[in-house]
């Protein structure tokens, strides 16, 4: 590598460790560690700005965007409230059956809206519900951001990731559903069981307050029936169109901005009341570790690491998928998920092409399921992660990067590890 990359390494890490250790703010961190690879010519303004792929992915911070306006709207209607009081007393008032529910939800929305957008929606209903009962809500958020990640591996438009991987490979939306869909099921399975152990220690309650959530009536939550009918409507309407979104060839970012200055005209809120609930930090902390990735992704950096890994399993295809399993959910944990995948593609689509009848598409399934699940490992491994630790940041239930992953690590490796006897038995064996 040449002293250029070395030294964008070396400002990545540096910044890496901050963010990590908290020494100073994640935002602090990652926009300091951006404007440092500006200034030694790591990336450039064109570079940073415009290029899609070293630059900031204005995809990504719009739909971010659009989906922060349309919750900060419906957050006024008391739809929230409505159906943190349901899931409550669906459960009974007790924590892991709410944690159950909560998880199912998230992973299921995950896989029909994506990920991002999913976690924004369940959130505030997690802080409701969680207040009513007394019990702390970061295990409930930490395991609806795993849930998300998992869940969003299912489908074409539930993870970035994967509509990366499709637009390069050629991919349908079924086929993500086909090849991803039956081992999320089974993962979700497995991720279940591991929140009753991960988590065990957070389900103690309060009979006497589970006893008046019973009482509460979940329609008397309802402050405003008319916006409440006109956000699901504008969300109903986003939520097709992300789904078909190769038919009507528009972007997903494109789609909720839409979608949220729709809901924001249709609501005759004031738009400076609504737009101070964005959570403009999170914003700000994607674009400086999009500039400072696109950094190492413009120094060689990534390609080096991924032609290196490639060059490791000497055209063999076990070997290969292996590799790019772990591999890209090693990358994946220490960087956002989406400029990796953007990195890999073209690397993954030339290995694919040497393997004659098809027999290489195992590979685009081992990468997007390392990078989707690889996420998990760390508090900034995947935007939803990202976006719930701004959103719990705000609401004054601040989670920490270790808090996190001392639990998104674990599952992280578990579900990895049972991904290598699906794509064995379903690609190998009796392929």
């Amino acid at each position: 590598m040449t002293l250029l990359a070395w030294a964008a390494v070396a400002v990545f890490t540096v910044a890496y460790i901050l963010i990590a250790t908290e020494k100073i703010h994640r935002v602090a961190a990652a926009m300091g560690g951006a404007a440092v690879m500006l200034l030694i010519g790591a990336t450039d303004a064109h570079h940073a700005f415009f290029d899609e792929h070293t630059g900031i992915d204005w995809n990504v911070i719009f739909l971010l965007l659009g989906m922060m306006l349309i919750v900060a709207v419906m957050k006024r209607t008391g739809g929230f409230e409505y159906v943190a009081i349901w899931a409550a007393k669906k459960a009974k008032g007790k924590p892991f059956r709410i944690m159950v529910i909560l998880v199912l939800v998230t992973a299921v929305a995950s896989a029909f809206l994506d990920n991002v957008t999913t976690v924004m929606l369940i959130a505030p209903v997690t802080f409701l519900v969680c207040d009513r009962l007394g019990v702390k809500a970061i295990p409930f958020l930490i395991a609806e951001a795993l849930a998300s990640n998992i869940g969003g591996a299912a489908t074409l438009v539930g993870d970035p990731p994967n509509i990366i991987i499709a637009s390069r490979a050629g991919l349908t939306y079924n086929d993500f559903l086909i090849h991803m869909a039956p081992i999320v099921i089974l993962l979700m399975i497995v991720f279940v069981g591991l929140c009753r152990w991960l988590f065990r220690k957070s389900f103690t309650y309060d009979p006497a307050k589970a006893e008046k959530v019973m009482q509460l009536n979940e329609k008397d939550a309802i402050k405003d029936f008319r916006l409440l009918i006109i956000s699901l409507g504008v969300l109903a309407l986003v939520t097709a169109a992300f789904v078909l979104h190769t038919v009507l060839h528009l972007e997903p970012s494109v789609v909720a901005m839409v979608g949220g200055l729709l809901l924001l005209a249709l609501s005759r809120l004031d738009a400076e009341a609504v737009a101070k609930d964005v959570e403009w930090p999170t914003l700000i902390f994607f674009a400086g570790l999009f500039i400072m990735v696109g950094a190492l992704v413009n120094t060689g950096v990534i390609g080096q690491i991924s032609t290196a890994a490639t060059n490791a399993v000497g055209g063999q295809l076990w070997p290969a998928t292996l590799v790019l399993l772990w591999g890209s959910a090693f990358l994946s944990a220490i960087v956002d998920n989406i400029p990796y995948v953007a990195t890999m593609s073209p690397i993954v689509a030339d290995l694919v092409a040497g393997f004659p009848d098809g027999k290489g598409n195992v590979l685009w399934w081992a990468l997007a399921l390392g990078a989707d699940l690889g996420g998990n490992a760390t508090a900034i491994g995947a935007s939803a992660n990202v976006v719930i630790l701004g959103m719990a940041e705000r609401a004054g239930k601040r989670i920490s990067f270790w808090e996190f992953t001392k639990y998104g690590l674990i599952v992280a490796v578990i579900t990895i590890a049972l991904c290598v006897p699906y794509l064995w038995l379903r690609y190998f064996a009796f392929a």
